[in-house]
């Protein structure tokens, strides 16, 4: 068992798990040696002393290691300490793009357009190194505050020359974004990573995913017979073009695909573009699995195995004769034999998806618990698990409210998906200290949880000590406390800086009249200096200026300055005459 504080490899340090999955659990963890956070993945326990599983884990780490993309997740170490296998990864900073569509549904189109583009430049990188990434979805995207994508975990990666992969292994990954030939127990190929990224492009564009069912063997039999729900018809807003890059990625036949995903990244570049507006739907070359519709083969009569066998041949029509009896039979079993190996693609898909027997099981008791025993104790029992989450003011954040559409007692068939609510904690969210970030990016913040933000800016100057270290756009106070818990429809007023050029205090002692003629040259502005004799400051001193301190800076403008003088001396034999300069 893996607890914070504990070393790993007598260097990472973990704080904190930061996510689970089926093979491994990942933490964040503190690098001693080089003084970063990383992300450490291990491998489970109950998996470590599984040779096959150890070795696919082992060629995660090999596959990751080769890529170099600003669109993938950095590998930096991997190792094996005290059976602990482990992989060191960059440290992202960020939610999953799945988190995202949760939270806003649809996103915009150039948004939407965006991310894709940086998939498919990071998808197109692995695949130009011989890696298919396999599970392509947005749970292993992660999307960071700048709006920089990030895709990660390669945990069921391939090399494409691999001759190991098995059929157990080609189904592996999320059935939601499964390509119809690996739903059939086919093998994974480039093209099979497009037709996910067709899948999560449509999320992106609804919100929602095109194929849902109860179980995982109904949602793979979608996706090898239904045709992908039409994009303008759900949103007139979208262009043809965009839905024909989705139609053209999301090909049952293979054929119909893109041949790369570098010719989807060009054809999502010019989608948006004028010379796209009219652009038709686009035509399949080749056939869709009969997509159309279910056709139903007629009963078998002796009048039919006649036709089939060709008219006219008198000795071939059925008679009271046992060759005739011996062909229809013979006819029966190859229809009953087309008809198994036709079955048996799907049954195949069950087997392999499922690997379970179709009987009930009773719901247990969830409400209260930790999730993560609820997700461990439920998929024990052989069903899959769907995440909703939901606010609570009674419940903690990440402990379980109920089932969802179901309720605990209730009777479900094994390898079922059920749905689980999670709590996220009370409605809204806890301030944070937003002083010295980014104005922008805490208002687009704040107004995704529903808060309103009334911002106002205020002019500050480098020059002034107080302000030195700020930066333009830079929060310098909020009307509402950090640790404040507001809820959507709350008003949060957020002040920021505008960086101006002030007037500074000249007659703190440390300007001279040739400092200041300086400042007005740099600034556009006028000086007007009036010497003032005096005895009671010494001589350059600066003694007034007719522009308020910390007021900005006009160009064209005249600063006048009052700059002290040595009063001059008389001789008093000789009126009229100085004797000398004091």
């Amino acid at each position: 068992m893996i607890i914070k504080g504990q070393k790993i490899d007598g260097r990472y340090q973990i704080i904190r798990t930061i996510g689970e999955g089926g093979m491994a659990n990942v933490y964040l963890a503190y690098d001693t040696i080089l003084d970063r956070e990383v992300a450490v993945k291990i491998l489970r326990g109950d998996l470590a002393s599984d040779d096959k599983f150890v070795k696919r884990f082992q060629r995660e780490a090999k596959a990751a290691s080769s890529l170099n993309h600003p669109n993938i997740v950095e590998m930096y170490d991997v190792g094996e300490d005290d059976g602990n296998y482990f992989i060191v990864m960059e440290y992202v900073e960020g939610r999953t793009l799945k988190s995202l569509i949760k939270k806003r549904g649809a996103l915009g189109l150039r948004e939407a357009v965006d991310i894709m583009l940086q998939l498919t430049s990071g998808i197109a990188h692995a695949h130009d190194s011989y890696l298919i990434h396999r599970d392509i979805k947005p749970q292993n995207v992660l999307i960071m505050e700048d709006g920089r994508v990030k895709i990660t975990d390669f945990g069921i990666a391939i090399a494409l020359n691999n001759a190991e992969l098995t059929q157990t292994n080609s189904v592996m990954g999320s059935v939601h974004y499964l390509p119809p030939e690996q739903a059939n127990g086919s093998g994974a190929t480039i093209k099979s990573d497009i037709y996910s990224l067709g899948i999560l492009m449509y999320e992106l564009l609804t919100g929602k995913l095109p194929f849902k069912g109860e179980n995982a063997v109904e949602i793979a039999i979608k996706q090898m017979k239904e045709q992908i729900p039409s994009l303008t018809k759900q949103n007139p807003m979208i262009p043809q073009s965009i839905e024909n890059i989705v139609l053209k990625a999301t090909a049952k036949n293979p054929k119909n695909r893109y041949d790369s995903v570098n010719e989807m990244h060009e054809d999502l570049k010019m989608a948006l573009s004028d010379e796209m507006k009219n652009v038709k739907r686009i035509v399949y070359k080749y056939p869709e699995n009969d997509l159309d519709e279910t056709k139903v083969l007629p009963t078998i009569t002796d009048e039919i195995v006649s036709k089939d066998v060709g008219e006219g041949e008198e000795e071939m029509k059925p008679k009271k004769n046992k060759s005739s009896k011996k062909l229809t039979i013979a006819v029966i079993i190859s229809i009953l034999v087309c008809l198994m190996i036709a079955i048996s693609g799907v049954v195949g898909a069950y087997l392999v998806l499922q690997g379970i027997k179709n009987e009930d099981i009773t719901l247990p008791k969830i409400a209260g618990e930790n999730f993560e025993d609820v997700e461990k104790e439920l998929e024990e029992l052989g069903l899959y698990v769907q995440v909703e989450e939901e606010h609570s003011d009674d419940i903690a954040e990440g402990f379980v409210i109920d089932y969802g559409s179901k309720k605990e007692g209730n009777k479900v068939k094994k390898g079922a998906t059920v749905e689980v609510s999670v709590s996220v904690g009370p409605d809204g969210i806890i301030l944070e200290d937003y002083t010295g970030r980014n104005v922008n990016v805490v208002k687009l913040e704040l107004e995704e949880a529903g808060i309103k933000v009334v911002i106002t800016a205020k002019n500050v100057s480098n020059e002034i000590e107080e302000y030195e270290d700020v930066k333009e756009s830079d929060i310098l106070e909020q009307s509402k406390e950090a640790g404040t818990r507001l809820k959507p429809g709350n008003v949060i007023e957020l002040v920021y800086a505008t960086l101006v050029t002030v007037y500074p205090d000249f007659t703190d002692g440390t300007y001279t009249v040739k400092k200041i003629q300086t400042f007005c040259d740099d600034n556009g502005i006028k000086c007007s200096f009036k010497y003032v004799e005096t005895t009671e400051q010494e001589e350059g001193t600066i003694i007034s200026q007719n522009r308020d301190k910390e007021t900005e800076v006009k160009p064209g403008v005249t600063l006048e300055v009052e700059v002290a003088k040595a009063p001059t001396v008389v001789d008093p034999e000789i009126p009229g005459i100085p004797e000398v300069d004091a």
